[in-house]
């Protein structure tokens, strides 16, 4: 057996050969594990929070919050069950109060003032509430003076009505109105490239918007993230490391009205200035790129990953 060195860019690679043959013998090459990522490309973060202690009742505090963040389906069922058992309790109310009244056993008594005129059992008492929480008022029924527990009752109604109206219709309004569709539109390249540019070494990937619309104020960031031990023997899991893109220049300010070029140099203040082209094969790093602006129509301030 003999070693070869083969020029592998700043390293080198060892590569055997047998003496009876006259070709390299040379191993296939390994195929890369897909291992899970950070941040996936559709800016999800693939995080998972345990062993906190209260976290229910953490997120239960902020519940507006939490509704908002649910999925769609989810936030339909909450919106469709939530206004299915507040207009059953309410038309349950004021059944009971024209049983207790004995208004259902009295309804066709012209001489007798119910509570409610012509509510006579729970579908007219439901048909009765949703006229009056629609404000659709047909007027054939509608309350009397009569009633004083009655009057009581319609005030509680209006109050109730417009908290659970103001949540379910401010949730699903914010919801709708959230710019995370936005990202579908703002193309980032499949792949970096490492190649020369103006004489340096230069990181390079690409960012496009696809809409007519353009991006206000768009500002671009690049986070990279790696594990590393500290000098101390601190092990730090996910360590993160700024990625300049023109910061200091200027160039991180992105007029998106066409696909552009975003350069990172590897100089001697870049992370990757001490990593060989093999070296940046097998290292297990992660380039988390944030582009930030202010959408021309709507105003919003989308955050893509």
């Amino acid at each position: 057996m003999s070693a070869l060195r083969k020029k592998f860019g700043d390293d080198y690679q060892v590569v055997t050969t047998s003496s009876s043959g006259s070709g390299f013998n040379q191993p296939p090459p390994e195929k890369k594990k897909k291992r899970q990522r950070f941040v996936d490309k559709n800016g999800r973060c693939n995080v998972q929070h345990g062993n906190l202690g209260g976290e229910t009742s953490r997120y239960l505090s902020d519940l507006f919050t939490t509704l908002v963040d649910l999925k769609w389906r989810w936030n339909l069922f909450i919106f469709i069950l939530t206004y299915t058992v507040a207009w059953l309790f309410m038309a349950s109310m004021w059944w009971f109060i024209a049983y207790i009244r004995g208004d259902l056993n009295k309804a066709h008594n012209d001489k007798y003032t119910p509570c409610v005129a012509n509510v006579y059992n729970f579908p007219s008492a439901f048909l009765f509430f949703i006229e009056t929480e629609a404000t659709i008022g047909y007027g054939y029924r509608y309350i009397t003076d009569k009633c004083p527990e009655g009057i009581i009752l319609f005030l509680f109604q209006s109050i109730l009505g417009s908290i659970v109206d103001a949540f379910l219709i401010g949730c699903m309004f914010i919801k709708m109105s959230q710019p995370k569709k936005r990202a579908e539109t703002l193309m980032f390249s499949e792949h970096a490239a490492i190649s020369m540019r103006d004489g340096k070494l230069t990181l390079m990937f690409r960012v496009g918007n696809l809409r007519n619309s353009h991006m206000v104020s768009a500002q671009i960031r690049c986070k990279l993230l790696k594990s590393r031990q500290t000098p101390e023997g601190e092990f730090l899991p996910l360590d993160q490391l700024e990625l300049d893109v023109g910061f200091s220049t200027g160039a991180d300010q992105l007029f998106l009205v066409s696909p552009l070029t975003i350069c990172h140099v590897i100089d001697t203040k870049s992370p990757f200035y001490d990593l060989s082209q093999r070296s940046m094969q097998t290292e297990q790093f992660e380039i988390v790129v944030i582009l930030e602006g202010i959408v021309e129509t709507t105003g919003e301030y989308p955050q893509m990953h």
